[in-house]
């Protein structure tokens, strides 16, 4: 995923979940006028699957969703927020025989990862509404989708999500580590707003939800786009505790 660029340092991975839906009806969900378009999803109805050639080669994404599979029982529950066009995550999760629901709030992205992964369902949705019943999931993946959130609603959604696992339930997360907020930047060419926190904030904010944070992993990756530079990457794998 390619990051926002912010004067003399990048930001990153400015994921399409959780901000807002945009125009139109896509999967029986009709949305509002272009006015009330959230950032996100107009950023990323734009991108489409640009966003995915960008950055389909990241092996530290793919070995995050490794380490996730390891500990998913056969069949298990998993909730993908900010799917994008469903790959590689819920591809990943589907073709391991899970039952994957992603969610996102760009209709461009929905259409392209309903198209490309049949195994998942996907649904326009924008996480900070969308009721979600506590341990009605076995795991939730949160993969760069938090960045266009007030840090405020990071850790409401963090904690929405930590709840939304069962007992002893997986969360894998991945963030842009900078202490940043409300930065305006750039994102492949598309203007954004940008929230992020260190990575000893956000792994702070991950342990203050209740989660147990089982692995951390900090990478640098290089989108494949013209304008790439490279870029930090956080990836956390946090369990919930068993009560």
């Amino acid at each position: 995923m390619r990051h926002p660029a912010v004067p003399a340092r990048p930001v990153a991975n400015v994921a399409a979940a959780g901000v807002g839906r945009g125009p139109g009806t896509t999967g029986g969900v009709t949305v509002t006028e272009e006015q009330g378009r959230a950032p996100a999803a107009v950023v990323f109805d734009a991108l489409g699957l640009e966003y995915e050639r960008a950055f389909a080669g990241s092996a530290p994404h793919r070995a995050s969703l490794g380490r996730l599979l390891e500990l998913l029982a056969p069949g298990s529950r998993v909730l993908d927020v900010g799917s994008g066009t469903g790959r590689p995550t819920a591809q990943a999760l589907a073709e391991a025989g899970h039952r994957v629901l992603g969610l996102d709030v760009s209709p461009v992205m929905v259409g392209l990862a309903a198209r490309q992964v049949p195994g998942a369902e996907f649904r326009l949705a924008d996480i900070r509404e969308t009721p979600l019943p506590d341990a009605s999931f076995d795991a939730v993946c949160a993969y760069f989708s938090l960045l266009q959130m007030t840090r405020a609603e990071q850790a409401a959604v963090v904690a929405r999500l930590a709840r939304a696992v069962r007992p002893g339930g997986l969360v894998a997360l991945a963030t842009v580590p900078l202490d940043v907020e409300d930065v305006e930047a750039v994102f492949m060419g598309q203007p954004v707003r940008v929230t992020s926190l260190t990575a000893e904030a956000f792994t702070g904010l991950v342990t203050g939800a209740g989660l147990t944070v089982l692995s951390e992993e900090h990478e640098v990756f290089t989108p494949a786009h013209p304008e790439a530079v490279p870029e930090p990457h956080l990836f956390l794998l946090a369990r919930r505790g068993a009560r």
